[in-house]
């Protein structure tokens, strides 16, 4: 299902909340509104600010259950190509050489992946421009072998009518617990299911609640055994797997996290202006509210003259 243009609006909307403020000596210089909701360990709404119910585009976030339809699809994958494929990498090293490998033994190269070039990032050690090094090149290689795995065409592996597109729908609906209300087109070229930020909790819950033999439950497990896989050095969702035992974390573009405990308490949030720098902030508040030691996350200084003048804080 696609959508028509002004037919489709992502919350929070007007009038949301302020989730973060950003202090600069002393005084809020600016202000970042949106929405956020916690479920408890049962999945139940426990608190929620703006507007969780209505249909976004997670981004990034979703990428958990495309990863768990490559398992669907019948790849036996676990450990690190499972994390990469769920990935929104650097390209490191390390991303740029699973990436190759998966397609190599698949009989593919660079040039069958559709997504754009890019050059490593957010100080990942410099390397070659190339598909390889963009942050979903894990994602990609991923369906591209569950296509040559299942005799499915590799050219168009992106239009949402691929049956590897298809089962990727169907398996965020079935992890989501909503219909599907619109797809739109990602960052790299591919679907993208919207929900909302309450379904997104609710699969995130549901990954780490779920059978240990249960595909999403295996993504989560493979993404919290090598984190260093789903980001990179420094990255939010990597720190936050290596200081929150059994956590597992996802975000996605345009200030979109989502969070699952290991107790099966989850949490996502959408900032209203797409902006990144709210993200730890918000993760470290919303960790503490819950309970939960956030000491090894860092904070988000905000610099004057090269030195801490400030911070990113949460308004809540």
């Amino acid at each position: 299902m696609t959508v028509a243009p002004g037919t489709f609006h992502a919350p929070p909307g007007p009038g949301s909340p302020v989730l973060a403020e950003v202090v600069r000596s002393g005084v809020v210089e600016s202000r970042h509104r949106g929405a956020l909701v916690v479920l408890d360990a049962e999945g139940r709404v426990e608190w929620a600010l703006g507007e969780v119910a209505e249909p976004f585009f997670p981004r990034s976030s979703n990428k958990p259950m495309q990863a768990a339809a490559v398992l669907r699809a019948g790849l036996p994958w676990e450990g690190e190509r499972l994390a990469l494929a769920a990935a929104s990498h650097v390209g490191a090293e390390i991303h740029r050489r699973l990436a190759a490998r998966i397609l190599a033994d698949h009989g593919l190269d660079e040039g069958a992946l559709a997504c754009p070039e890019a050059t490593p990032d957010f100080g990942a050690a410099p390397g070659p421009r190339g598909r390889l090094a963009m942050n979903c090149s894990g994602k990609h290689a991923s369906w591209l072998a569950a296509s040559v795995v299942n005799g499915w065409p590799v050219e168009g592996y992106l239009d949402p009518e691929h049956p590897m597109q298809r089962l990727a729908r169907e398996t965020i609906v079935a992890y989501s617990g909503e219909p599907e209300t619109a797809v739109g087109v990602d960052g790299c070229g591919a679907p993208l299911s919207a929900l909302s930020l309450t379904g997104l909790a609710g699969a995130f819950r549901a990954a780490v609640s779920a059978p240990a033999d249960d595909p999403l439950r295996r993504v989560a497990d493979a993404m919290r055994a090598h984190p260093e896989y789903v980001g990179g050095e420094g990255r939010l969702d990597t720190v936050l797997m290596r200081a929150v035992p059994g956590a597992l974390a996802k975000g996605g573009a345009e200030g979109v996290q989502a969070v699952a405990l290991p107790d099966g308490r989850a949490f996502a949030f959408k900032v209203e202006d797409g902006s990144a720098r709210a993200g730890a902030a918000l993760v470290a508040r919303v960790l503490a509210v819950l309970g939960v030691d956030a000491s090894g996350l860092p904070g988000t200084p905000v610099l004057g003259g090269g030195e801490p003048v400030g911070e990113v804080r949460a308004a809540f």
